[in-house]
This record gives C-alpha cells, structure tokens and sequence, in this order.
C-alpha cells in the first residue's frame, strides 16, 4: 500500500508541473450592451430629467411684492415739432407784426372770426408764392444737372447708378410739375375770395388742414369721401 502511494504522488508531480508552466487563460472580455439596451437607458435617463420638478431659484413673492410695489407710470410722448398747437399767448401777434414776420403759430392762434381776413390771405398767398419759388428753383437745378452730366460713363455699374439718380430725379420734378399746378389753381382762388372753403361743401377747410397743405381745396371730410369714391369706382 506503501508503494501504491508513492507511485500515485510521483505521478501527481509532473502533471502539477505541466499545470504550472501551462499558460493562464486570458481574462473573458465583458459584453458590450445592444443597442436596443443602450437606446432604452437613454429614454428613461431623459424622462427622468423631465419629469424632475425644477427648484425656483428665487422667490416668487419676492417678484411679486417689487412689481406691486412699483408706483403706475403714464408714458408721456413729447408732441411733434410739426404739430401746431393754438397758443392764445400769441391770439393778437396779427395785429401787432407785419405779415412778413408772422408765423404759422401766429396764423393758427387768430381768432376763428377771423377766419381768411386779409392777413391770412396776404400770409397764405406768400406762403404759396414761396413754395413756388422753391419749385421752379429745383427745376432749374434739375436741368443743369442732366446738362452736366452728358458724358459718356465706361463703367456699366456707375452708368446705370446716374441713369437711375436722374430717373429719380425727373419723377420728383414730375410731382412738383404738379403741385405746381395745384399752387397757381390756389392762388387763383385767393384772388377771387374763394381759398380756405371747400369746393364741395363751401364749408371751412380749417387753417390748420391750409397751414400744412396750402394748396388744400377740399376739407377733409371731402377730402375722405372723394378718396372712397375714388377706390370703389376708379374714377
């Protein structure tokens, strides 16, 4: 039984010595999750975040109080510089100054007995005759820049830049052709007492509707009726 033992260890030995020198196992790499996995971990950390309640990070009846505390402002908006308003300061200034001197808060501030009396007219008819001045002034101007600038331009782009300067030029001119039409139709009607009343109505056009279109002959009322006439009928 003794040799039976030694036989059996000696032959233990070299199989635990072929065991020591046999190379380890390389270690199992881990499983890499599927996709499907992965999508579904990032849906339940993404309805996490939504559904997580938000901390305020101030009070809110901290707000509350300073807007409620807060006096009511009115917002104030300053008037036009072209807007004239009636100064009685300056109701008399037409009695005291030649028109000459006169200015259209002067004009505004008159009376409204007297309504187109020979200073008004005398003032709205150099008004006009001003404006006619400036008109025919302009056109002159006009003509000698389109006389000046009959060289030929090489250049394509800064050719049509002063064929379009000079377009636009000649459509002003055209509207002022017009106005200037308008003005002597006005001082037609100064001549024969008629400015400041409506050619429809007959009534009062209103100085201040004149002050800011000299050539006006209807009041704005006509004026509006004539403009619906006009886009319903186009006539």
């Amino acid at each position: 039984m003794v040799s039976q033992r030694k036989s059996s260890s000696k032959a233990a030995q070299p199989a635990a010595a072929a065991a020591a020198t046999e190379p380890a196992a390389p270690p199992r790499a881990a499983r890499k999750p599927s996709a499907a996995a992965t999508r579904r971990a990032q849906q339940a950390a993404m309805h996490a975040q939504t559904t997580e309640a938000v901390a305020p990070t101030h009070d809110p009846r901290a707000a509350k109080a300073s807007y409620t505390a807060q006096p009511a402002m009115t917002a104030t908006i300053a008037p036009s510089a072209s807007v004239l308003v009636k100064d009685p300061k300056r109701a008399d200034n037409w009695k005291k100054l030649p028109v000459e001197q006169l200015t259209d808060a002067d004009i505004l501030a008159m009376p409204d007995e007297e309504y187109m009396n020979d200073v008004q007219l005398a003032y709205f008819r150099r008004k006009l005759q001003q404006l006619k001045h400036d008109i025919l002034l302009n056109a002159g101007e006009t003509t000698e820049h389109l006389r000046e600038d009959t060289v030929v331009v090489p250049d394509p782009a800064d050719r049509a830049t002063i064929e379009e300067e000079h377009a636009l030029e000649l459509r002003t001119r055209d509207r002022e052709r017009k106005l200037l039409k308008k003005i002597e139709q006005a001082l037609a009607r100064i001549d024969s007492g008629e400015y400041g009343y409506c050619e429809e109505t007959g009534e009062p056009i209103g100085v201040g509707r004149l002050l800011a279109r000299p050539t006006a002959s209807l009041s704005i009322e006509a004026q509006q009726r004539r403009e619906l006439k006009q886009k319903l009928f186009g006539d």
